[in-house]
């Protein structure tokens, strides 16, 4: 295998960069893992969750951890490549476990160290959730704060970093910036 990658895709909702993680994960490997970190909170979700699992059965075996991801990543021997889908429920189902600030940073941290170590490629995906409207509930800012300090740590270890905006993505790393489609793999 060639040196391990850690691709950050970061963007807005329905931005195309869960697509382009998808891709970019089918061109390091084909033994792909996908550690998904959604919880069906509702029936809606429940549902939404269910047709993302079908989309990927035949690419992807799903891992389902909404906790320990850490873990859960050290833990994939025998993949070439890993998607994780993403940071931000990630840290939300944190927040909502009780989990306080000091120890959600220490596990984003944590995190961050094991994607060098990690068996394998990673694609994390994640939601820019810093250029909208200000919070207005102490849980929404601290939330936003948390992502914003866990993607600037992450981004900082990643080898390659991708922003989806508007339909469109932009390499920021390594650069020269350049700019690509969600269905490409580069």
């Amino acid at each position: 295998m060639t040196e391990r990658r850690f691709v950050l895709v970061g963007g807005g909702v329905r931005s195309g960069k869960s697509a382009y993680a998808v891709a970019r994960a089918r061109s390091l490997g084909v033994r792909r893992a996908f550690l998904a970190t959604a919880r069906a909170y509702d029936a809606e979700m429940a549902e939404r969750i269910r047709r993302h699992q079908i989309e990927r059965v035949n690419d992807f075996t799903t891992i389902e951890e909404p906790v320990a991801l850490t873990e859960a990543l050290l833990r994939l021997d025998g993949f070439d490549v890993a998607v994780i889908d993403c940071i931000t429920l990630w840290l939300s189902n944190l927040l909502l476990d009780g989990i306080a600030a000091d120890e959600i940073e220490r596990r984003v941290a944590e995190l961050t160290s094991a994607l060098g170590r990690a068996p394998c490629h990673v694609v994390v995906v994640t939601n820019e959730v810093g250029m909208g409207v200000h919070p207005e509930t102490p849980l929404g800012r601290l939330f936003r704060d948390l992502a914003g300090r866990a993607h600037q740590a992450l981004s900082r270890a990643a080898d390659e970093v991708h922003l989806a905006i508007l339909g469109t993505l932009l390499r920021l790393k390594p650069g020269p910036v350049e700019a690509h489609f969600p269905g490409d793999a580069r």
